[in-house]
This record gives C-alpha cells, structure tokens and sequence, in this order.
C-alpha cells in the first residue's frame, strides 16, 4: 500500500466520526427547536441557520466518503459489458477526470470563500468565509482520494477494492 493510499484512508477514517457529529447535532438542534416552537411558543432564532450549514458541511463530507467508499450513484450498464482492458482505460480516464473537476472544486471554493471573507452570517454572526470553506476542503479530500484510486488503478492493484 502506498502513501497515498494511507493518508487517503487515514482521512476517511477522521471523517466518518465527524459526519455523525454532525448528523446527530443537526438532528439534535432540529427537534430542539421544533419542541421550542410548538410547544413553548418560542422560536430560537439561530437554530434553522445552523442546522443548514451543518447541512452543508455534512453533504461535502459525506460525498468523500462515499467517493472513497465507492458507494456514489452511478450507472455502469455499459462500464460492465466492456472488455477489461477497455474498462481500465475509462476507469483512469474517469480518475483523471474526477481529479480535473476536484481542482476545479478547490480552486474556485479557495477564490469564493475569499470573496465572501467579511461578510457575516444573519443570526450567528459568524464570517461566512468559516462557512464555506468546506468547498475547497472537501474538494482537497476527495483530491487526495482520486490521487489513491488513480494510482492504484496506474499500478493494476485490483478493482472495487
């Protein structure tokens, strides 16, 4: 196993305890406010706004995992009935592909967390910069995870592993 396929499955394995802190808090704030609202008559104001970015942080998370997983949706009806000499040139091609897009990710998220650097969030007051920076970490993870699965399909190292 090369390097960068352990510091790949190094960051997954910090991530996955991350993203159920992040779903049980989303879920945790959500009835807290839902029983604030209804049955105390009082609304917290920051509560849907920080659900939502935690919504966002656990949606960019979560699509690392599962491209590290291998579990993303895709349709490989025709994928499966090439030769596998075939399969491998598309599988590298889709590799180098998913890199491109994830450059694309960290570049122009780095260029838009600095354009919205001094704004601030409505009700938690915090710099919308913190907020979405997560475009470009995540796009920096699954970066590092199509580096792996490039490089492993490189040296023939086996499929669906």
């Amino acid at each position: 196993m090369h390097a960068l396929e352990k510091l790949s499955q190094s960051i997954n394995r910090w991530i996955e305890p991350l993203l159920f802190g992040l779903g049980f808090s989303m879920a945790v704030i959500v009835a807290v406010q839902v029983f604030f609202r209804y049955v105390l008559n009082h609304s917290l104001f920051w509560s849907e706004e920080l659900a939502r970015y935690l919504l966002v942080w656990l949606t960019f998370l979560g699509a690392s995992v599962a491209y590290r997983r291998k579990v993303h949706p895709g349709i490989d009806v025709v994928f499966a009935r090439m030769p596998a000499s075939i399969q491998r040139i598309f599988a590298i091609l889709v590799h180098l592909l998913s890199i491109a897009l994830f450059g694309v990710m960290i570049f122009f998220g780095v260029k838009f967390s600095y354009f919205v650097r001094l704004q601030i969030s409505p009700a938690l007051y915090l710099p919308k910069w913190i907020i979405f920076s997560i475009i470009p970490i995540s796009g920096l993870i699954l970066l590092v995870h199509g580096l792996a699965f490039l490089f492993s399909e490189l040296k023939g190292v086996g499929r669906d592993s």
